[in-house]
């Protein structure tokens, strides 16, 4: 059953659409760009989009907590014991977005009782959208085309796993990985949905996360679709990813835990390989004073 009204539920999927095509359009126009932190990037479109995105949602759902990426004052409404929180990143993949590139997303979560209850991931550059979640289903739409989403486990004839890594993740851990597993660390590039996605498609065994700058609204909506696939979504120790206040930096809304997100069969036999390789490249690294 879905978690919203139809009424609702359309009104989500026009203002994703249109943003996304806002999005689209602009990435072929001048924009800013501007830095808030170390190789942490946001434009004016993200800016743009964060705002519309917020009003909207706002305005649909007034009793609920909202929180966007880029308004760092929306952030407080995690403490605040809603009982629904609805987390949005205007461009997930924005370096992805600022090179011209077609794999950045605008995402949309809802967590309820500290849970993902549904998610929505719209990646303009491929006019692909895809949402759903526990007890709704998965769906996706392509050229105004509706249709379930199935999800795909890799095809047991590879000769080799493939992991998904983001370029941070891949230089730092893939050597070791490929050493401890039978697996491929594979470089990836743009958004965190997309990647998770990618698992969902059967096109690698499993997404790592570990750079730990990750947030509540990278993950929501993407986790939401990939426990409705059935995929396994636990930290390197197997511990289910957390969404509560005790698992997520109170300030940063970062989660604390390094995240896996893969196929159950694929998981149970590299999730212990994928702990070994990180803790030896921990234990070589020198420690920051």
């Amino acid at each position: 059953m879905a978690p919203l009204a139809t009424a609702e539920l359309d009104a989500i999927q026009q203002l994703l659409l249109a943003c996304g095509q806002q999005a689209r359009q602009a990435a072929t126009q001048v924009f800013e760009v501007f830095e808030k932190g170390q190789d942490d990037y946001v434009t004016s479109v993200d800016r743009a989009l964060d705002q519309q995105l917020f009003q909207g949602f706002s305005r649909w759902f007034p009793q609920d907590g909202i929180i966007t990426e880029e308004n760092v004052a929306s952030q407080s409404a995690f403490d605040q014991r809603h009982k629904r929180l609805w987390l949005i990143d205007p461009i997930d993949g924005t370096d992805n977005f600022i090179k011209q590139g077609r794999f950045y997303a605008i995402m949309v979560g809802l967590l309820q009782q500290s849970r993902p209850q549904a998610g929505w991931i719209y990646a303009p550059a491929l006019d692909r959208l895809y949402w759903g979640g526990p007890d709704w289903g998965l769906f996706q739409a392509e050229a105004g085309n509706s249709y379930p989403l199935k999800p795909q486990p890799p095809e047991d004839t590879l000769r080799c796993d493939r992991i998904l890594l983001g370029d941070k993740d891949r230089r730092r851990f893939g050597d070791a990985i490929a050493r401890h597993s039978a697996a491929l660390p594979w470089d990836a590039v743009g958004s965190f949905g997309l990647k998770v996605l990618a698992v969902m498609q059967g096109k690698a065994s499993l997404y790592l996360y570990l750079n730990g700058r990750v947030k509540l609204w990278d993950t929501t909506g993407p986790l939401a679709l990939a426990t409705t696939a059935g995929l396994t979504c636990c930290d390197l120790a197997g511990n289910p990813i957390r969404f509560d206040g005790n698992a997520v930096d109170q300030q940063t809304l970062t989660h604390h835990q390094a995240i896996l997100i893969g196929w159950p069969r694929r998981v149970d036999v590299l999730r212990p390989q994928i702990k070994r390789a990180v803790a030896e490249v921990l234990a070589t690294e020198t420690p920051v004073t």
